[in-house]
């Protein structure tokens, strides 16, 4: 019972505890109310006098930009308008001086009107005038209008034919009169100043022997030393009824020396047997050789070309024992080399690679009987192949006219190539072929229409033309060689040149009775 009294007294004291504090807490908390709500009031009313001060500044600025913006629009509208005003003057002064252009033209297209009318009258009356002029023209004449039109077309056309002849020939003779001067002056002072044989060497054939009875030791038992001969050397021996000699053959021109020079040694030696003929072939081949490399240093030497590849040197060697139409190749090539580095000093240009394009011109006919193809390009390949200058190069392809010549090199050494070639005694040529050239030579110039007759003279370096009076004129003369001319070249191959000469002759015979 003690102990319930405190415990009650202690919850009613806490009770009442609560509740005092309570309400002390609800007296601050309304205090702080009542002064929160004056300072919310406070602000509220210091928003609403700001917001209003800002208002009035806010329409105030509203009010100057409106104006501000009214007046801009104004001046714009009114530079506007002034502009407006202008261009409208501007149209009003184009409608008005469009009027007047419209008015000019007007005037003009009726004085046109006009004039086309009486341009049309005139015309017609000159058609009548010019029918009335060609009428009495075909009366007197005795021609049509056609008639008279073909008259006078070939009429204008042979007077353009004669002047065009006439012309021609002026321009010929006066390039002929100046080339001739020219280009004689030049190779005389090649030819002159170039010191060649006038005759070429032949290549020995036959071999002599001291007596009949040489040709049954060079023989053999049953033919051994003979077989042995001509197997090692390549070479056929003609033992005939030839006093004291043995003709030797064979397509190879270092082939038949070999065997030549074999035979000499032989001979000399007196001790012909198969074993001694291999010492002696191989004894002559390393001679050859050596002629050879000697023979292609010395040409090189003599027209002063350096820096040959070896091989080229040793095939210029090979050239001693070719010939062509029995003129000797190495000579030819040597000649040609010096016209034409005599000819390139004189034009003025540099003459060692005309020399040396006129010593390798022929370089291909050291081997042409070894490889297929012409020695002009087997001449080209071997340049290529041992690395020649390509304008050395285009002077051997060009210099028998296989190709066009693009270089004055290549016209050089196709020029001292002929000359060398031509010169008299230089070349024999097979009467068969010398006749057959002569007979195509007379007969293009005798299918040429015109022609009555012609001659191939002077060894066929001329050819003597009768041309027939009626069809052929004396103007017409001059485009006939010319056509001619044209074809000879078209058609033959020859050394040189050959004249045209043209003769038209007109006979009259009468008799008296």
């Amino acid at each position: 019972m003690h102990i319930v009294i405190p415990i009650i007294t202690a919850v009613v004291g806490i009770i009442v505890g609560a509740v005092i504090g309570f309400l002390y807490r609800k007296t601050v908390a309304e205090k702080e109310i009542g002064s929160a709500e004056q300072e919310a009031t406070r602000i509220i009313n210091d928003a609403i006098k700001s917001g209003e001060t800002k208002k009035r500044e806010a329409i105030l600025e509203a009010k100057d930009e409106i104006h501000k913006s009214r007046t801009e629009a104004e001046r714009e509208i009114k530079e506007r308008r002034n502009e407006t005003q202008k261009l409208e003057r501007r149209l009003i002064q184009r409608e008005e001086a469009l009027d007047k252009k419209s008015d000019a033209v007007e005037q003009k297209a009726e004085e046109l009107d006009r004039r086309l009318a009486k341009v049309q009258k005139t015309q017609e009356e000159s058609e009548e005038v010019r029918a009335k002029q060609i009428a009495e023209l075909e009366r007197i004449s005795g021609f049509s209008r056609d008639e008279a039109k073909e008259y006078l077309v070939s009429t204008i056309e042979r007077e353009a034919q004669h002047d065009a002849a006439v012309k021609l020939r002026e321009i010929m003779q006066k390039a002929k009169d100046e080339a001739d001067a020219n280009a004689r002056e030049l190779i005389s002072i090649a030819i002159q100043r170039c010191a060649a044989d006038h005759v070429a060497e032949a290549t020995v054939s036959v071999v002599p022997l001291p007596n009949d009875e040489m040709k049954g030791r060079i023989i053999g038992r049953e033919g051994r030393n003979i077989r042995t001969l001509e197997t090692l050397t390549g070479v056929d021996l003609i033992i005939d009824d030839t006093p004291e000699a043995i003709t030797l053959s064979s397509f190879d021109p270092v082939r038949r020396e070999v065997a030549r020079m074999t035979l000499e040694k032989l001979i000399a030696d007196g001790r012909i047997h198969p074993a001694r003929i291999e010492e002696m072939v191989e004894k002559s081949r390393k001679e050859i050789e050596q002629i050879m490399k000697a023979e292609g240093e010395r040409a090189t030497f003599e027209v002063g070309i350096h820096n040959l590849h070896p091989e080229l040197v040793k095939l210029l060697g090979r050239l001693r024992y070719r010939t062509s139409y029995g003129q000797n190749v190495l000579k030819h090539s040597i000649e040609v080399a010096h016209v034409a580095g005599i000819l390139a000093a004189e034009l003025g240009l540099d003459p060692v690679p005309a020399r040396r394009a006129g010593l390798l011109h022929d370089i291909g006919k050291a081997v042409d009987h070894e490889v297929e193809g012409s020695h002009v390009s087997i001449g080209v390949d071997l340049a290529k192949r041992y690395k020649e200058n390509p304008a050395i190069v285009h002077a051997i392809a060009a210099h028998h006219g296989d190709v066009e010549p693009e270089s004055i090199i290549a016209c050089l050494v196709q020029a001292a190539d002929a000359i060398s070639a031509a010169r008299p005694g230089a070349r024999r040529e097979n009467l068969e072929n010398y006749i057959k050239r002569l007979e195509k030579l007379e007969e293009i110039a005798n299918t040429t229409t015109g022609v009555a007759s012609s001659y191939a003279i002077q060894a066929g370096r001329e050819i003597r033309i009768i041309v027939k009076p009626e069809q052929v004129s004396d103007d017409a003369m001059v485009l006939l060689s010319r056509d001619i001319a044209k074809h000879i070249e078209d058609e033959l191959d020859y050394p040189g040149q050959i004249k045209i000469n043209m003769i038209r002759e007109t006979r009259v015979v009468e008799y008296a009775k």
